[in-house]
């Protein structure tokens, strides 16, 4: 019997956090929901926005135990979207307060798993989450979430898997984009720029290795989309995926449109984090830049007014997995939208009924996530989504009401002698 979750910790109430709320308000697996941050006067706008008796709002400083614990106690389930330099702080609060624990990223110098996957260690709690009969599931959002999913599923299809390719699309605009525009990378600016700043990784030849940033230059043909140009970009999905798909890979990477806006902002010095005197005040650059860039949460509580405006972009990821199947080399290509590619103003308008926002790219795996976790369909210790039965969350992200569909192509040489 499917159980009923409870009470459902949302840490953060921010871009993703506000949408996950407004999704699990309308749930009926779901009882109560706690939307936790430090900024109470934002949580309680998004609950007002929201609208549910469903929604409770906490005041939770993430870097202190015994406030996380005084929010988690009783939960099922922590949905962590605060910034992942939290993410161990939540995590081992949750332990302690028998919850299961999700977030969807952990690239960050605060967080060990990076370390710890490159030299092929024991993630850190994975012993004391099983030892509880608790989950923690990490990087269950987008990418990496549906992605590693994505992965897994086609790995199923073959006997032994060589290399996995990642490429997300990026905005993908119908229309020519203004030349002139604000840097808005769509989600935590604060986030975004570290991910720039960092090493990117790759796994080849069965090693892990560091590439210069925005490296690894491309264009990829997202068709009939239109030709983007790519490059490496800090990802956790290179980190995992040799890990858990245990089927002899030998190499990994990730790619992400080149923003050309945030590589010359970091040239310029503005991403830097060592303070610069500018007229007797010291000023930390990169401080200024977060401080200045859209808070993605403005999104939300916009949306009824945006949403009746025409859809002008398509995000696409696209994957390639290379290996052998029944002693043939195949080559396996999944192209799916990650954000709405709806064509009509009434399909728009259905989800956000549905869900009271349309930006459920994110949210909605991590409750998926979340729901496995709790119904025991997930395992035990800390685990990447590729752990999960792929068909199992995919149709629980169907059921939902998430618009689920992909395209599957197979290429494999023939020869007839």
């Amino acid at each position: 019997m499917k159980r009923v979750m409870g009470k459902i910790v949302v840490a953060g109430a921010g871009g993703q956090g506000s949408s996950c709320a407004s999704i699990l308000a309308r749930d009926k697996d779901v009882s109560e929901v706690v939307l936790a941050d430090i900024n109470i006067e934002l949580a309680s706008k998004v609950k007002s926005r929201i609208q549910s008796d469903k929604i409770k709002v906490a005041k939770i400083d993430a870097g202190k135990a015994d406030d996380l614990e005084r929010v988690i106690k009783g939960a099922d389930a922590v949905i962590n979207l605060t910034l992942p330099r939290f993410n161990m702080n939540i995590m081992r609060a949750a332990l302690r307060s028998g919850a299961h624990y999700v977030d969807t990223a952990f690239c960050d110098s605060a967080v060990p798993f990076e370390v710890q996957l490159i030299k092929h260690e024991p993630l850190e709690l994975d012993v004391e989450f099983k030892e509880a009969g608790l989950t923690a599931l990490i990087g269950c959002g987008a990418t990496p979430g549906v992605t590693n999913v994505m992965v897994r599923y086609v790995c199923d299809k073959l006997d032994r898997v060589h290399e996995i390719f990642i490429r997300c699309s990026g905005k993908i605009s119908k229309k020519p984009k203004d030349i002139i525009s604000a840097w808005d990378p769509g989600w935590s600016p604060e986030t975004a720029i570290r991910d720039w700043l960092e090493e990117p990784v790759v796994f080849e030849n069965g090693e892990f290795k560091r590439c210069s940033p925005f490296s690894g230059r491309e264009e990829y043909n997202f068709d009939p989309h239109g030709t983007v140009l790519l490059c490496y970009h800090e990802h956790e999905e290179p980190l995992t995926l040799p890990r858990f798909i245990d089927k002899g890979v030998k190499y990994v990477d990730f790619k992400y449109p080149l923003d050309i806006q945030i590589g010359s902002l970091i040239r310029l010095g503005l991403a830097s984090d060592k303070a610069v005197d500018v007229k007797g005040v010291k000023v930390v650059p990169r401080d200024l830049l977060v401080s200045l860039a859209r808070p993605p949460i403005n999104t939300f509580f916009t949306e009824e007014e945006t949403i009746k405006l025409p859809v002008d972009s398509v995000k696409i990821m696209e994957i390639k997995v290379r290996g052998v199947k029944s002693g043939e080399s195949v080559e396996y290509t999944i192209s799916y939208p990650y954000t709405p590619l709806l064509t009509s103003l009434g399909e728009r308008l259905e989800m956000y009924k549905r869900f009271g926002t349309t930006n459920i790219y994110v949210a909605m795996p991590a409750i998926v996530g979340a729901k496995m976790c709790v119904e025991g369909d997930a395992g035990n210790g800390v685990v990447s989504p590729e752990c999960l039965e792929p068909i199992k969350f995919l149709r629980k992200m169907s059921n939902m009401g998430a618009p689920l569909k992909f395209r599957e192509t197979l290429l494999k040489e023939v020869a007839i002698t």
